[in-house]
């Protein structure tokens, strides 16, 4: 990965978040609108780096990508933002959840189903590629070994990665968190070649 695959790569992110938050805005019936986002690229050995240090505890929701190719996304989150995410998800008020139950993973197992879902679709209608989320795995964790699980097998074909900081706003409440979208070097050439070509 170099810089130049930053802008056009940075274009496809952004649509497919903005359009991941609107499928979310359907399942709650309330709009949620992504106020800044910012997309990085970064070491992968330097993830954890990104959510505070590989001890801290995390929760991660993360899905595999297959069709064209490969690849990875993750949200990931410090417990207070997933447990905010939570609260939205089940119309609650803010800091209702203090931990995480079995009504809250399957909360945030249907929120990666939709993100996942509406990310890969907007960026497919792009590109005209075939691409399918698998079913999430809501996990927690400290955040170095929920990384781990991604990073091990992505470490052994590239050293860099992609990271989007977003903050997601509604009526009454502000959250932010990071996506971590993990293409690999095969789904980044692919999708950059189709973009340029769409």
């Amino acid at each position: 990965m170099n810089d130049r695959t930053l802008a056009p790569w940075t274009d496809l992110v952004s649509l497919g978040t903005r359009h991941a938050m609107a499928g979310l805005s359907e399942m709650l019936g309330e709009e949620i609108a992504v106020s800044s986002f910012a997309l990085k690229r970064t070491p992968v050995a330097e993830l954890a780096n990104v959510v505070g240090g590989a001890e801290v505890d995390a929760v991660g929701i993360y899905l595999t990508v297959t069709g064209a190719a490969n690849g990875h996304l993750m949200l990931i989150y410090e417990p207070r933002i997933a447990y905010a995410f939570v609260d939205l998800l089940m119309g609650q008020p803010a800091e209702t959840t203090q931990e995480l139950d079995e009504m809250g993973r399957s909360a945030l197992g249907e929120m990666g189903n939709i993100i996942g879902a509406f990310f890969l679709n907007a960026i497919a209608d792009a590109t005209g590629l075939e691409l399918m989320p698998s079913p999430p795995a809501v996990m927690t964790d400290m955040a170095g070994a929920l990384l781990d699980v991604v990073t091990a097998e992505i470490l052994l074909r590239q050293d860099d990665t992609y990271v989007a900081e977003t903050t997601f706003t509604t009526a009454d409440r502000e959250i932010e968190g990071q996506f971590m979208v993990m293409p690999s070097e095969e789904l980044l050439d692919v999708l950059l070649k189709s973009s340029k070509a769409a």
